[in-house]
């Protein structure tokens, strides 16, 4: 079986695989303080409550966009299953060129979701993954990493508004039954709520300009369903997009170490 790790900001997204079906996936918080043991204990209870001892899982595939914390997944892997973890970067093949100017520059998960949303859908496409930052990843025809945009999350701009100014408070971010607020807490949802449907709208209107309009969007991400419905530009949702693209990496290098 193989172990999926998708190390995000605010969640680290596990995921274990029996071929190509996700068996089990859970969401775990990210510390950035805590130990590969502190990380094991979790994911041994994680594994053991759906019937998973660590002798079952066969291969480890990561990607990460916190960079403290590779190594110690990476020990994690090492010391739990006896396994040298895949890590999604240089060196790893994805099967994707990356056209953006610097190759460095673009986040783990970006290239794992575009893979998926790729192998899963063709191209040309357009991923948006509403996550602690909303990202816009542009697939050519061709299967290309084009480029994209990156917006600060929804959370982060309520976050903002309640940081930033001295009377307006923290609020739950909630779709508003009218666009006109009575109240401080309603005026806020409004301006949040359909103020970030505007701009996933025309964001992915600007990309389909340069990128074609045949262009299929797919989103992903733990913010997705807040907003997912309301915007009529994308066609379809993954909610496993990124675990799905670690998948797929990790049976090309397999394949790759094969035919070598």
């Amino acid at each position: 079986m193989l172990l999926a790790l998708d190390i995000g900001n605010t969640t680290v997204a596990v995921g274990v695989f029996e071929g190509t079906e996700l068996r089990k996936d859970w969401k775990v918080r990210t510390d950035r303080e805590k130990t590969a043991d502190e990380y094991g204990i979790v994911l041994l209870e994680l594994l053991r409550s759906c019937g998973l001892e660590p002798a079952s899982i066969t291969g480890v595939i990561i990607a990460s966009v916190v960079p403290p914390l590779t190594p110690v997944f990476q020990t994690l892997s090492r010391d739990m299953f006896g396994l040298k973890a895949l890590v999604v970067g240089p060196g790893l093949r994805t099967g994707m060129p990356i056209l953006y100017e610097n190759p460095l520059e673009v986040g783990a998960d970006r290239i794992v979701a575009s893979v998926a949303a790729f192998e899963k859908h063709g191209g040309p496409s357009i991923v948006v993954d509403f996550g602690t930052a909303t990202t816009f990843d542009a697939v050519t025809e061709k299967g290309e990493y084009f480029g994209g945009a990156i917006a600060p999350g929804i959370q982060i701009s309520a976050e903002a508004l309640y940081l930033k100014t001295a009377k307006l408070p923290r609020i739950e971010i909630a779709k508003p039954r009218k666009a006109i607020g009575r109240t401080t807490v309603t005026s806020m949802q409004s301006g949040l709520y359909f103020g970030y449907i505007g701009l996933v709208t025309n964001i992915i209107t600007e990309l389909k300009k340069e990128l074609g309009q045949k262009a299929k969007v797919i989103s992903t991400g733990g913010f997705a369903a807040l907003i997912v419905p309301e915007v009529k530009a994308i066609d379809c949702h993954e909610p496993y997009l990124v675990l799905e693209g670690l998948r797929i990496i990790y049976d090309r290098n397999r394949e790759e170490r094969k035919s070598g």
